[in-house]
């Protein structure tokens, strides 16, 4: 009995980690679980222990299918080494948390070593924007969100990106090496069973950017949309993510204390990503993604 409930688990694993994306929207199951997709991979080994009490070398083959596919679709992520080199603009974002009273502080920490920030759930006048403002000679917030950066910043514009309200922006950095169109967005948020919004928010941001002709784009944000989630499909392509490209395994940013999924996204075009990764957020509930690219 125990060897046949292996053998059923290891092939409902195997497909979900395979065929996720096949898998009908189900109410809330299918976007947590596309969030959580890689630790699927913890039940390979609770499925090949109980194959060992059940003795049955068949359970044992068939608890070592998911597990390949498994490596297939995530061991890369292990096992990557950041391409480095040199690098022409280092850029983070981070969401500092609404009731975050350590923002000040967790931004000083994250900021020190790039070029340009963007920040969410910005409160007016509050420790985080006070905090850059000293840090960056180059700012422009827009209501929850904002942009920072050491280079001058030209051709603003508040983006409402579905919402009936601006919680995105649109500037252009101008950096010695040549200009980049930066976007700052806090998408919808998404809730089990209630995606639609979000939704709706990734197609608005994929429709800005396709009308944008800028040689240089960078999207930066929290999309609400882990990495896993089929949401994504709709900006990567035609950006690229920085952490796939060049960091070094998951980077998880959510929840700080014990990440588990990665809603915090740097998406670029035009350039070559050197390096990716994360950093602690002082108090927030989000980690800080950041990424080294180059022209």
């Amino acid at each position: 009995m125990l060897s046949r409930v292996v053998v059923v688990v290891s092939a409902v694993v195997a497909v979900a980690l395979a065929g996720h994306q096949l898998i009908p929207a189900l109410g809330g199951f299918t976007p947590v679980m596309e969030s959580l997709l890689p630790w699927l991979g913890l039940t390979v080994p609770v499925l090949l222990a109980a194959a060992a009490m059940a003795r049955s070398p068949r359970a044992a083959a068939a608890a070592l299918v998911p597990g390949v596919v498994w490596a297939v679709m995530f061991g890369s992520a292990l096992l990557r080494t950041p391409p480095g080199g040199p690098s022409d603009l280092t850029v983070g974002t981070v969401n500092v948390g609404v009731r975050n009273s350590a923002s000040g502080e967790a931004v000083r920490a994250i900021a020190k070593d790039l070029d340009v920030l963007a920040a969410q759930e910005l409160t007016s006048g509050g420790p985080a924007a006070k905090q850059l403002n000293k840090m960056f000679k180059h700012h422009y917030p827009v209501s929850t969100v904002g942009l920072w950066s050491r280079y001058p910043i030209s051709d603003t514009k508040p983006l409402d990106v579905g919402m009936g309200w601006p919680r995105a922006l649109r500037a252009v950095v101008s950096t010695p090496k040549g200009k980049v169109t930066v976007y700052v967005m806090h998408l919808a948020s998404a809730r089990p069973g209630h995606t639609t919004s979000r939704d709706a928010s990734l197609a608005q941001a994929r429709k800005l950017i396709d009308a944008d002709p800028s040689k240089r784009i960078l999207l930066l944000g929290d999309l609400n949309t882990a990495t896993t989630d089929r949401g994504m499909r709709g900006l990567t392509p035609p950006l690229t993510d920085a952490q796939s490209a060049a960091g070094d395994g998951f980077g998880f940013t959510w929840p700080a204390e014990f990440p588990i999924t990665r809603p915090d996204h740097i998406l670029f075009k035009g350039m070559t990503a050197t390096e990716a990764g994360v950093a602690p957020a002082t108090g927030s509930d989000h980690r800080a993604a950041i990424a080294s690219l180059r022209f």
